[in-house]
């Protein structure tokens, strides 16, 4: 190797990883990111509820997805049990169970738009310059060993996060039996038929 050629790979090795040559995977990252954000704007769009329901699946699969692609198997497999298997499928029975209308929908708009529209871009904007402030040096080797492994990300939760952890635990929880207290409160005007009907 010439003393040129040897220069030019310590230069590039100093440099680091580039955004002029992508790889296979990162390109995909880009793709199926551009079709998830689709999918959530159609999901915060649309106006019939089970179309949104249904985008939602998408757009949370998508995620799922992404999750493969930076090596985090283990948070792609929460992302789809939980958030696709738990929490879409509840959304669907709330729907079913509360005979949300089928088609379109008039009352899903609130008149908000805009407000909605410049609320959700300027979080977008603080969450993006907080993401790239805090890891604008740090660089996931896609091709290296896996990092998002179960024992990788068990270890950081139970040694780091152990108190939020459990404070949303208790969280959840609290809404569970709300969510039952609320289920089961009655009309009183429905009571009095019931005792009516009881009495007959």
């Amino acid at each position: 190797m010439t003393p040129a050629a040897t220069l030019a790979a310590a230069q590039a090795a100093a440099t680091g990883p580039g955004f002029l040559s992508p790889t296979g995977v990162e390109i995909a990252f880009v793709l199926v990111g551009l079709a998830t954000l689709g999918a959530a704007l159609v999901t915060v769009s649309t106006r019939q509820l089970v179309h949104a329901a249904l985008w939602l699946v998408v757009a949370l699969g998508g995620i799922a997805v992404e999750y493969l692609l930076l090596t985090a198997e283990f948070i792609a497999w929460v992302q789809v049990l939980i958030y696709l298997g738990s929490v879409v499928v509840l959304l669907l029975f709330g729907l079913m169970l509360t005979k949300a209308p089928i088609g379109r929908s008039p009352d899903a708009d609130s008149g908000n738009r805009w407000i909605a529209l410049g609320v959700a871009v300027v979080a977008a904007v603080a969450l993006v310059w907080v993401v790239v402030d805090a890891f604008r040096t740090t660089w996931i080797d896609l091709d290296g060993p896996v990092q998002g492994s179960t024992k990788v990300s068990g270890e950081i939760l139970f040694q780091h996060w152990v108190l939020p952890f459990e404070a949303l635990s208790v969280l959840l929880l609290a809404a569970l039996i709300g969510a039952i207290v609320l289920s089961r409160r009655t009309d009183p005007a429905e009571d009095a038929d019931a005792s009516d009907k009881g009495q007959r």
